[in-house]
């Protein structure tokens, strides 16, 4: 199932329902492609590097042994290796949310077809100027399942700066990697990964110039994760040195803010300032 999403007359991206992805792949809603005003698309989906990549969503390696983000599992003792812990997150579909955007309902449920979270995930467009747009994700996830969870990541298993995990936005390969840029001139993968900076983005040529800068509204700060070299992906991480506790019963709120904007701004933290200050 596939549907437009749109708003303030923006053209903004596609939403699937990920139904038909391989279960290895952690099936799960996403959008692709998404697109600056100028038609370049900024997503990516299943690339080689990284199959388990499904555009802008949300995507978490580890509850409780389950992962929902793809792909092989981090262990202390074996590395990286392919488990049967593939969970699913299967979703209705979107409808319109009263106040503007679309909002869905999703289950994520276990191997065994246990549900261990509810979500509510609304997605929201909205332009900024004649070359910008904006996304606002607004992910909150109740524990369903009646006994206590908690959420890791790759880095809480053992693998040092591996802490992803939460909302997560996958971008194409271009010619050469996307600068990494940050506020009060931080440059670069290294100075901002795992950084708690107010923003970043990434600049890139995939398909044609673009930019994407991302901030976590809400007053959360969880630390960056950023690809540039390797790949380019950005995300705000829910564990990045220690597990998140998830009691039963309790909810987990989170939301990232994009930016998608065509060519490179001269001056990012002018395009920063407008997109934090949006209500």
């Amino acid at each position: 199932m596939r549907m437009g999403i749109d708003g303030d007359g923006v053209a903004a991206a596609v939403w699937n329902d990920g139904a038909d992805m391989e279960p290895r792949l952690s099936p799960r809603p996403y959008l692709h492609p998404v697109r600056t005003r100028a038609g370049v698309v900024v997503t990516e989906v299943v690339p080689e590097d990284h199959r388990h990549h499904l555009g802008v969503g949300v995507a978490v390696p580890d509850v409780s042994g389950t992962t929902f983000w793809g792909g092989r599992t981090f262990t202390p003792d074996r590395g990286s290796v392919l488990l049967d812990n593939h969970g699913r997150q299967s979703s209705r579909g979107p409808v319109p949310h009263p106040e503007g955007g679309w909002v869905e309902e999703v289950s994520w449920t276990g191997p065994g077809r246990e549900e261990l979270l509810r979500e509510e995930r609304r997605w929201r467009a909205r332009g900024l100027d004649g070359s910008t747009w904006v996304l606002d994700l607004d992910c909150t996830l109740r524990n369903t399942c009646g006994r206590d969870l908690s959420i890791g990541s790759p880095a809480t298993n053992g693998r040092p700066g591996a802490g992803y995990g939460g909302l997560f936005w996958r971008a194409p390969i271009g010619p050469t990697a996307p600068r990494v840029l940050g506020p009060r001139g931080m440059r670069g993968e290294q100075a901002l990964h795992g950084s708690r900076a107010d923003w970043l983005a990434l600049a890139g040529d995939a398909g044609g110039p673009w930019t994407l800068l991302f901030h976590q509204p809400g007053g959360h700060t969880d630390p960056w994760f950023v690809r540039a070299e390797e790949y380019p992906g950005v995300g705000p991480a829910l564990a990045w040195e220690e597990r998140l506790p998830l009691p039963a019963g309790r909810v987990l709120t989170r939301s990232l803010r994009t930016a998608v904007t065509d060519g490179h701004p001269e001056d990012a933290d002018a395009l920063a300032a407008a997109v934090i200050a949006l209500p």
